[in-house]
């Protein structure tokens, strides 16, 4: 490891690899640290067909056609009584290769989207802990300090930090950037089941979303390699961890309260232990500095609903990427430069927020709003592909929100 780096990036999860790989691919020297050892277990299995061209770019997708990975071609939704929603196959939408995609282990596909880094020329160290992300006086980032897996404690230069580390938000939480989102105060609760029952062709690896009989909760179904398939739950946060049940009870009761899952449990066997994360969804009000940018969910996290936490973190990586390149180009490594992509990006991923606050309004029926307007099939497809930043993407919801508004009133009143 040098005394100094062009580019140091915190994180090795699917943002700060991807950015790594960018800057380094480009000749600008790179150090790239991950606080645990590669390997690790994380959540966030399932992909966004829109992955496709991350994938493309950094040269993995033959990686990733030869891989264990299960083929995702849809998603499906389940109501409350557990009738079942006609897939949305994304190949019926676009028939092109991108439309298939992948549910992965997340040990694995970060180790890959790691080791590409090193190989298009970062230096790459597991087991680093960045301590601090060093500021000068007037808020200019000028490196790290950190310590290594062999204890030493080192502080490192560098003319760009690109803070990708996760939840812990390292530059964020210095700065108190960060803010909750006050309407998705989540948690989860999820485990791995061996034998839970698929459906058969081309839906056996959709991601499959199941609301609870009295839409308090919901489930996800995503189906990995080797018959182990990931079933989480997610509500507000009061209701699953604050009623003086114990994790592993609440999630057994949210269970026996998802008429969907009942068939697919009934010749399955949990795995390992369950696991818990709480109040996760949040934002940051700003988003660059001189010399640092914030990627992946150290910039924010949204919700699991949708599959979308990877996307945004490849999207977040390669813009936040082809930034500090030009601002190396064009000696310029402002806030404005590092953070140009930002709002382009908040536009695009709101649509997706909406989508998220449509699912969580109690009476709001997405199947009933389909029936009625058809026409914005291909809309909504188009999202859950992650298809954000096209013109017109958003237009269904001018119908939409005066019907989810309708919907939110009567709740209040009610």
């Amino acid at each position: 490891m040098r005394d100094a780096y062009d580019v140091v990036v915190i994180g090795g999860g699917p943002a700060g690899s991807t950015a790594a790989s960018l800057v380094a691919q480009a000749g600008h020297s790179t150090l790239l640290v991950e606080r645990e050892k590669f390997p690790r277990f994380h959540v966030g299995e399932s992909l966004m067909p829109e992955c496709y061209w991350s994938l493309e770019r950094l040269g993995l997708l033959e990686r990733m056609k030869a891989s264990k990975f299960t083929r995702k071609k849809s998603v499906q939704f389940v109501t409350a009584s557990g009738k079942e929603s006609e897939p949305f196959y994304f190949t019926e939408h676009d028939p092109r290769e991108s439309s298939t995609t992948w549910q992965v282990e997340r040990a694995d596909f970060d180790q890959m989207l790691f080791d590409r880094a090193s190989e298009l020329g970062a230096d790459c160290y597991d087991q680093t802990r960045v301590l601090d992300v060093l500021l000068d006086d007037d808020g200019a980032a000028r490196g790290v300090k950190l310590r290594t897996v062999d204890g030493q404690t080192r502080e490192i230069s560098a003319k760009v930090v690109m803070d990708g580390s996760g939840q812990s938000s390292l530059i964020a939480n210095k700065l108190g950037l960060r803010e909750d989102i006050p309407d998705l105060r989540k948690a989860a609760i999820w485990g791995y089941y061996k034998n839970a029952m698929r459906d058969e062709g081309d839906n056996a690896g959709a991601t499959i979303v199941m609301h609870t009989n009295q839409k308090d909760s919901w489930f996800w179904f995503i189906p990995l390699s080797n018959e182990v398939t990931s079933i989480g739950c997610v509500g507000d946060s009061d209701y699953l961890l604050k009623t003086g049940l114990d994790s592993e009870s609440r999630y057994r009761l949210e269970l026996d309260r998802c008429p969907g899952l009942q068939s697919r449990l009934e010749k399955a066997e949990r795995v390992g232990k369950i696991n818990v994360a709480k109040e996760y969804s949040y934002w940051t009000k700003q988003h660059s500095g001189q010399g640092w940018v914030l990627i992946g969910d150290a910039f924010g996290f949204l919700d699991p609903i949708y599959s979308s936490g990877v996307y945004f973190a490849l999207v977040m990586g390669e813009r936040a990427a082809d930034a500090v390149i030009e601002g190396f180009e064009q000696d310029d490594l402002s806030a404005k430069q590092l953070g140009k992509w930002c709002e382009d990006f908040k536009r695009g991923s709101r649509w997706i927020h909406k989508l998220v606050d449509a699912f969580y309004t109690k009476d709001f029926s997405f199947g009933g709003f389909m029936r009625d307007n058809p026409q914005f099939r291909g809309n909504l497809t188009d999202l859950l592909i992650g298809r954000i930043f096209n013109d017109g993407v958003g237009n269904m919801f001018e119908k939409m929100d005066p019907a989810m508004a309708n919907k939110a009133s009567s709740q209040a009143i009610a």
